[in-house]
């Protein structure tokens, strides 16, 4: 796989590009907005997400996504999830016959429908084809090449291993798993936890309760994946345990900074502005409780994210959702 399209230019689609291009790899990065294609291309830079850093020289990009999609061994999807379905639908053609590696993570609002299913239905290819990318994934972090491990799951082990070993960057180490539905569950629920989590931090309540809330969400979050089909075990590991203390623990995190921003006083809209990206844990929430419910799962965090969010409802709700189940083994 020497040759990648990575489809979105935000903050991780451009450093995961510089992840593929450290592990050997010639880039194209396909970019919405014409004016940061032409800067990526001609500077190796993209300063509305990540400063003056410089990209590899292998990183290049275009606004159009046939060009980023030619001669492609593999792609690399880093669309919001909320906004992947109408772009992929607007391709003049079907993504290419090659390796799908999802870099989003997010549950679709209104359909329930997971990433890696709304790139095999809307860019028209085949399931087998999808993987799915999580892990504690802090881009910052990763674009300074800190040294890290991420898991990536394919229906096929052979696939997820020549997927894994093209994405091996110096400081970037690939586990595997056949596991899609457990690590994309993972990936995108431990964002709504993340704002839990967030808001507590804001409200001024101590390690004890974060730790809590952690604990708690994982259980929440195992829950759901394994009535998804998901496998216990994926949860205690990197996608799982690994991504949510990393998401709900540190600055970095969108997710986790957005529930600060809630736990001091601030309503969802001017949260999100202080933020200034993307935090996909605000629709997750929805879709996650909307699937729980139907479902017949139990995610009391969840469901005060989403009061918070959607109902107006206090933000002490939220830590609220600790101390208000009947009492039942651990």
């Amino acid at each position: 796989m020497t040759r990648w399209a990575v489809l979105g230019a935000g903050a991780w689609g451009t450093t995961f590009a510089q992840v593929l291009a450290d592990s050997g790899a010639q880039v194209t990065v396909w970019a919405r907005r014409e004016e940061i294609a032409d800067r990526i291309a001609a500077e190796h830079r993209n300063p509305d997400y990540l400063g003056e850093h410089e990209l590899p020289a292998a990183v290049t990009a275009t606004s159009r996504p046939e060009e980023a999609l030619e001669g492609a061994d593999a792609v690399a999807v880093a669309v919001p999830a909320q906004q992947l379905r109408a772009t992929l639908g607007s391709f003049a053609s079907p993504l290419p016959a090659v390796p799908q590696l999802s870099l989003v993570k997010g549950i679709e609002r209104g359909t329930d429908a997971r990433v890696s299913e709304i790139i095999a239905e809307a860019g028209r290819v085949d399931p087998a084809l999808v993987g799915v990318l999580s892990g504690p994934n802090l881009s910052a972090e990763i674009l300074q090449r800190r040294p890290c491990g991420s898991v990536i799951a394919f229906p096929d082990a052979a696939r997820a291993a020549a997927v894994a070993e093209a994405c091996a960057a110096p400081y970037l180490r690939a586990y595997t798993s056949t596991d899609v539905t457990g690590v994309e569950i993972a990936g995108a629920v431990k964002n709504v936890i993340a704002i839990a989590v967030g808001a507590a931090t804001g409200l001024g309540h101590g390690h004890n309760t974060t730790a809590s809330l952690i604990t708690r969400g994982l259980a929440e979050i195992t829950r759901l994946g394994v009535a998804l089909g998901g496998h216990r075990e994926t949860f205690a590991g990197l996608a799982g345990m690994g991504d949510l203390v990393a998401t709900c623990s540190s600055p970095l995190s969108r997710n986790h900074r957005l529930g600060l921003a809630l736990g001091q006083g601030l309503d969802v809209e001017a949260a999100a502005e202080r933020v200034g990206s993307t935090a996909e844990g605000v629709a997750t929430a929805r879709a996650v409780a909307s699937l729980a419910e139907r479902l017949g799962v139990d995610m009391p965090i969840t469901r005060s994210v989403v009061a918070v969010v959607d109902d107006d409802a206090r933000i002490d709700q939220v830590t609220a959702a600790l101390l208000s189940r009947s009492v039942r083994p651990e």
